[in-house]
């Protein structure tokens, strides 16, 4: 059955709970007080996100599920492990080609993901969460970086986050001697700009401008391409950006060589067009008008769901903010 899912909480509903609950005690931290009373404080122990071995597991899982869903243009199939950004991204696209191919997906190629590193943060606390990154036989030869998060021991792993960064330039993740890296606060004072206000940072600099975030492709180039779209005659487009930093679309940061962080975090976006008098809005794609409500008169709007990959500099040092990767996919799409 298909799970819904919503860009507040973007958590399906589950029919049953794990069965490691049971060795949840191994991952607490026990006090004994002057009474001999039992004081249970796993949220303040610090704990590595997950063993190699765990984190190992999820990956096979997701690739597995993402494998079975991509075939038969099925979300159900999927849903279960993933979340966030990309659960909202891929349940979209999901839904598009089953519309489009009822009897599941002619070109499927099932995904291969090799060379598989593992960059594991301790940290305190739920959520707890992990990196894997991998070549992959699709996209290239840019590497899949995935995220995946938990909330608890009776939750299953799922992957929330999806970037493909170009060969070379994913940072490096300093690890301490047991081989784990170091989770970042969301709202730590130590960088130049908060990972917890970087979706709205983001999104206030597409709309405005400013110095917070160096040139590049996802930066100062879309702000220059967003401008040509919005002149072209008989065509009005409209761009909207909001913020997405809530519950299972948080922001995740991880501690870098220099001292930095790489943030990873959401962004949601409205693209809306308007054809003049007598004119007409182009004519979508198939997978566009298959996410499509309403009648497409005058005026389509398309919703998108973006998450992005963001290094950003230790406080005490200089520089910008800048973005290393971003992918984005549409989630739905109204005519008028």
């Amino acid at each position: 059955m298909t799970r819904e899912r919503s860009l507040t909480t973007g958590r399906p509903r589950r029919r049953g709970r794990d069965r490691d609950a049971l060795i949840a005690v191994s991952l607490t931290a026990v006090t004994l007080t002057a009474s001999g009373c039992v004081v249970v404080h796993g949220e303040r122990e610090v704990l590595p996100a997950a063993t190699k071995a765990e984190a190992a597991k999820a990956v096979e899982q997701f690739t597995s599920a993402y494998n079975k869903a991509d075939a038969a243009y099925d979300p159900s199939l999927d849903a279960e492990y993933t979340t966030g950004a990309l659960g909202a991204i891929d349940a979209a696209r999901l839904r598009a080609g089953r519309v489009n191919n009822p009897d599941g997906n002619p070109q499927h190629t099932p995904l291969t993901l090799t060379d598989v590193n593992y960059t594991i943060p301790e940290k305190p606390g739920w959520p707890r969460w992990f990196v894997a990154d991998a070549q992959a036989n699709k996209g290239g030869d840019a590497r899949w970086v995935l995220v995946f998060t938990r909330g608890g021991l009776s939750e299953r792993w799922q992957a929330a986050y999806l970037t493909l960064v170009a060969p070379g330039a994913l940072p490096e993740f300093p690890k301490d001697k047991d081989g784990w890296a170091e989770a970042v606060p969301v709202d730590t004072a130590g960088l130049t700009r908060s990972p917890a206000g970087l979706s709205a940072d983001y999104t206030t600099y597409l709309k405005d401008g400013g110095d917070a975030f160096a040139d590049g492709a996802y930066t100062s180039e879309l702000r220059s391409t967003r401008a040509k779209n919005a002149s072209k005659p008989g065509l009005a487009t409209q761009y909207i950006d909001e913020p997405l930093s809530d519950g299972d679309f948080a922001p995740l940061a991880l501690r870098t060589a220099n001292g930095g962080a790489v943030v990873f975090f959401a962004t949601h976006h409205y693209v809306k067009q308007t054809a003049a008098a007598g004119a007409a809005v182009p004519t979508p794609n198939r997978n566009v008008r298959a996410l499509t409500t309403g009648e497409i008169k005058q005026s389509l709007t398309m919703e998108f769901v973006a998450n992005g990959m963001a290094v950003v500099p230790a406080a005490s040092g200089a520089g910008k903010v800048s973005m290393t990767s971003r992918l984005e996919g549409l989630t739905a799409a109204k005519g008028e």
